[in-house]
């Protein structure tokens, strides 16, 4: 019961920072919005750290912890925020939640895993609800901005795939809270540089809207929503706690019509019901 309540909360948090991100992106570039969250929780997780007294990683683990906050948070999050600025936030959430289907296929080419059929057919039909997407998107006339957040948005996770599937052999050995303030001062770091080289100079002063969203994302978000993730990858394999993401979509489409007035097309419900047909087969074979 406590893992399902802490897996609940994880995905509740999850869908809802797809709608936070819509009350920065209008007035800051999304990088910069994307640095400014992970400087601030940096030390915020540091503290944390330091009260509890928790164990540094061993240095075959900071490397591995290193590669999740580049990969696994900034490139991430960098791709999500910017498909967010032209994507609604139920479709950016779905295109993000498609990371558990590449870390299966990391899982079969790097880690030398078999697969059992029902994991592959998971997979096939992922990947077609995807292809429906894309496929949806540009026989509707979109904007070709709307194409290239969508291709952001599944970059970030291609990108998040990566972190986990490096830093899945720690996930036993390294503390959550010293895990998720590890990666995000690797990623401020990361996503500092990547601002100054995409829009140089400061950002203008935020609004009373940008910082209560900003708050949100640091302390709710970046705080207890990645504690959670970490905690998830304790308790559950690779690809099945990245597979619980899987339940955020849906629930972030709910937030986006209640909070925000957006509304999906058919083709963008079929394939999103295509998508996650797929990553619940997927979830299932690999229980």
């Amino acid at each position: 019961m406590r893992g399902f309540l802490l897996a609940a909360l994880f995905v509740t948090i999850w869908a809802s920072a797809f709608t936070s991100i819509r009350g920065l992106v209008p007035e800051w570039p999304a990088f910069w919005g994307l640095a400014s969250r992970f400087t601030l929780v940096t030390p915020l997780l540091l503290a944390v750290v330091l009260w509890r007294g928790a164990a540094l990683p061993s240095r075959e683990d900071r490397w591995r912890i290193g590669v999740m906050g580049m990969f696994g948070s900034a490139f991430y999050l960098g791709g999500a925020w910017m498909g967010s600025r032209v994507l609604p936030t139920g479709l950016v959430a779905l295109l993000s939640a498609t990371a558990p289907l590449f870390v299966a296929g990391g899982e079969v080419l790097f880690h030398k895993r078999r697969l059992p059929p029902l994991a592959w057919a998971g997979l096939a039909l992922g990947w077609l609800g995807v292809a429906v997407l894309g496929i949806g998107r540009g026989a509707l006339g979109v904007r070709a901005e709307e194409l290239h957040g969508l291709l952001f948005v599944l970059g970030g996770a291609l990108s998040q795939a990566v972190g986990i599937l490096a830093f899945a052999p720690a996930r036993g050995r390294v503390d959550p809270w010293v895990a998720n303030a590890g990666q995000a001062g690797v990623a401020a770091c990361t996503m500092l540089v990547l601002a100054n080289l995409a829009s140089p100079g400061l950002p203008p002063p935020p609004s009373a809207t940008l910082l209560w969203t900003l708050a949100y994302s640091v302390l709710v978000v970046g705080g207890l929503g990645y504690a959670l993730f970490f905690m998830m990858l304790q308790r559950f394999p690779a690809a099945s706690a990245a597979a619980l993401q899987l339940l955020a979509p849906p629930l972030a489409a709910v937030f986006g019509w209640a909070l925000l007035g957006e509304a999906l097309g058919w083709l963008d419900v079929l394939g999103g019901a295509v998508t996650l047909a797929g990553l619940l087969l997927l979830f299932r074979a690999r229980r």
